[in-house]
């Protein structure tokens, strides 16, 4: 794989809603391995362009490509086919259910073509998984509604990594976390990075941690990119200058 070819690109990707133009001309490239941090205010279009990314919408102009192979995704499934996978804010975890069957939500093992349940292979590969990226639960029979926020978190990352994805994009997942679970997360991310298998991107709010972990940041204001360049060759100072002339354009 050449230093051209990126496990994810968009060009000029657009997105309209009747008069509301949410996205304006927004590109970016990913290569594989890498991390890219995507900041801005709430109603930014942050999220509309991680909802196009994942196939839930499609680009109203602009394109899609998977390893410099153009694509049109016409739903999540499909981006899911070319190992794409989002983790939502709200993690679509069901709190009643235990660790292992929340890994296999929605693609539970059965016992050859019966409608029962594998349980025990569910339960060791969810068990195998979790290790695989260092992730520590009390027990994977534990009901999800009984653990930390980072811990939830972290199960919905490992779900995701566990069924192929190669681009992992995450919705803000430091979000209403103390340090701790936090600096938790973060040691997952730094983790999954170090394997170089998975691509990731991530929403957020935190300029701090967000330059810590990612190896690109971008800003999106009012649909548009307003700054992109590399973690180490930025400061949260200079992103918030960045924040400041656009507020101050918007005003005038």
């Amino acid at each position: 794989m050449n230093d051209t070819t990126y496990a994810l690109e968009a060009r000029d990707v657009t997105k309209r809603f009747g008069r509301i133009q949410a996205l304006h001309g927004i590109s970016l490239k990913l290569k594989p391995g890498e991390m890219l941090g995507i900041l801005g205010d709430n109603g930014a279009g942050k999220s509309t362009l991680m909802k196009i990314l994942s196939g839930y919408h499609a680009p109203t102009t602009g394109g899609l490509f998977v390893n410099g192979q153009p694509v049109s995704f016409t739903s999540v499934d499909h981006a899911r086919m070319y190992g794409i996978e989002c983790v939502y804010q709200d993690l679509a975890l069901v709190n009643t259910l235990s660790v292992y069957h929340n890994m296999f939500l929605n693609r539970e093992l059965r016992h050859g073509c019966t409608p029962f349940l594998d349980h025990k292979a569910m339960r060791k590969r969810a068990e195998a998984a979790l290790e695989d990226i260092g992730v520590t639960v009390p027990s994977v029979d534990e009901e999800v509604g009984m653990l930390s926020g980072g811990q939830r978190q972290a199960i919905a990352i490992a779900r995701a990594v566990s069924s192929n994805a190669r681009v992992l994009l995450l919705d803000e997942p430091l979000a209403a976390m103390g340090a701790r679970e936090a600096s938790m997360i973060i040691a997952l991310i730094e983790r999954l990075k170090a394997r170089g298998d998975v691509s990731m991107i991530m929403i957020a709010h935190n300029y701090a941690q967000t330059l810590e972990v990612a190896d690109h940041v971008m800003m999106v204001q009012r649909g548009t990119c307003t700054y992109a360049g590399r973690s180490a060759d930025t400061s949260v100072l200079e992103l918030l200058d960045v924040v400041k002339r656009e507020y101050r354009a918007a005003a005038q």
